[in-house]
């Protein structure tokens, strides 16, 4: 069984920074130590200089297979996301066609097993017409059921109030949501296509797809949950509003609510659409900059129990349209760790706090068998950054297959170095190691 022994590193792991030795065996984590000296090892890797963290683990993705395999695919995305540290990740199911069938999510699956450079799960999808399909899902094999509360592709606005309350009161399992409330979004889009025409400004966007619309989708969420006891996660919260809809009074374990913050909500705000137009158009908007700083203090005391990245790639001829014809979304995954890692540079954050955020959290919400920690016995996903390796996003190190970035032209202090999946090499100093491949998570459930 291969052995890889990575001495000298600080490791950040459970609260904790300390200097230790990591021995893997296989795919697992033999041994960690102060000093590890009595293993013959395959590869032995300094890591002096370098922190150790659990790998990431993203929990909402759409890396666009299939069907929209233009804009990116499994391969693709996967080797960005590895390349920036995300061992893991959760996939959306608006692909073409719709994940709407357990046939058609193992189709997923089996293309994943095929080509994913980083470990993965889909979540199921649902729509208005589909709830038997849904209570087929195997919860220790698929992460979750995910609800689009607004507009998506293809047929998975789930609008009917019968079929939300059939969903909330009958899925055992995780159900993770997009709230924007529809009918607000088209009052709003028709008073601003009446007042521009077709050239709406961008700077409208978080004033179309306002507060208002997520503030009255989440709240409803939250109600069907409460009222039906459901599993809930209110994917990328974009409001200071929707805030006190979440508790910071009880242990993550505890909760049965729980949300997710995104990297550009924590990043930009509605003055960057002067500089930035359509690449950053997002749905639900990137609001305020009051709106931005306090959804990063809810992620700091618990209210937000997740950093994700919502990673939505579209082709750069796209995106650069007007705005009723630019698709929302943008490639985020190979930027998101260096990106809170600038927010640790700049006094915002810990790295205890990034990896609890990042990694952590979503293996406690999600269940995950062994992963998102650095422990004996668990999973080999690990990243080595170095902290103080400054770089700048070009299109020629940008691996998303769409080739663009709304980082681009942003220097990072911080660099990824190595990713190791599952005991595997994944990334390597800037090259991508295509040999191994990952695997698919497994989730713990309730007996």
């Amino acid at each position: 069984m291969r052995r890889i022994l990575i001495t000298n590193a600080r490791i950040v792991n459970e609260g904790n920074a300390f200097y230790a030795d990591i021995l893997i065996e296989g795919q697992f984590i033999k041994k960690i130590e102060g000093t590890i000296s009595d293993v013959q090892a395959d590869e032995v890797i300094d890591a002096s200089g370098l922190w150790a963290l659990p790998g990431l683990i993203d929990d909402q993705v759409h890396f666009r297979e299939p069907g929209l395999t233009h804009k990116g695919d499994l391969f693709t995305e996967s080797r960005a996301a590895v390349a920036g540290g995300v061992t893991s990740f959760m996939e959306m199911p608006n692909t073409v066609p719709n994940a709407l069938t357990q046939d058609l999510l193992e189709q997923k699956y089996h293309a994943a097993s095929q080509k994913s450079l980083a470990n993965y799960s889909f979540f199921m999808g649902a729509s208005n017409d589909n709830l038997e399909e849904v209570l087929k899902t195997d919860g220790r094999h698929v992460c979750g059921v995910k609800i689009f509360m607004g507009s998506s592709t293809g047929n998975m606005l789930v609008d009917d109030g019968k079929t939300l309350e059939g969903l909330f009161s009958k899925v055992p399992l995780l159900i993770a949501t997009h709230c924007e409330d529809e009918a607000t979004i088209r009052k709003n889009t028709a008073e601003y296509r009446k007042k521009y025409g077709e050239d709406v400004p961008i700077e409208c966007h978080p004033l179309i797809r306002s507060e208002e619309a997520c503030y009255k989708s989440s709240s409803f969420a939250v109600e069907l949950a409460k009222k039906y006891n459901t599993r809930l996660h209110i994917l990328h919260i974009s409001t200071a509003k929707e805030l006190s809809l979440f508790r910071n009074d009880i242990p993550l374990e505890e909760k049965r609510i729980t949300a997710e913050a995104c990297i550009h909500h924590l990043w930009f705000s509605d003055e960057d659409y002067r500089e930035k137009g359509t690449l950053i158009k997002w749905n639900p908007a990137v609001k305020k900059a009051s709106d931005r700083d306090a959804i990063f203090q809810a992620v700091l005391d618990g209210r937000i129990d997740v950093v994700a990245t919502d990673h939505a790639p579209h082709t750069r001829q796209e995106k650069e349209n007007t705005y009723f014809k630019a698709p929302s979304g943008g490639p985020l995954v190979q930027h998101s760790l260096v990106a809170m890692m600038e927010m640790y540079h700049r006094g915002k954050i810990t790295p205890e706090q990034i990896v609890e955020k990042m990694c952590h959290n979503p293996a406690k919400m999600f269940k995950i068998d062994r992963r998102g920690y650095i422990r004996e016995g668990y999973y080999a996903d690990l990243v080595l950054v170095h902290p103080e390796d400054r770089w700048t996003v070009r299109p020629d190190n940008i691996l998303y297959k769409c080739g663009w970035s709304p980082f681009e032209g942003q220097e990072f202090k911080s660099k990824v170095h190595h990713t190791i999946v599952s005991g595997n090499w994944s990334y390597r100093n800037g090259r991508i190691h295509e040999g191994a491949l990952g695997e698919r998570l497994a989730f713990l459930v309730d007996e």
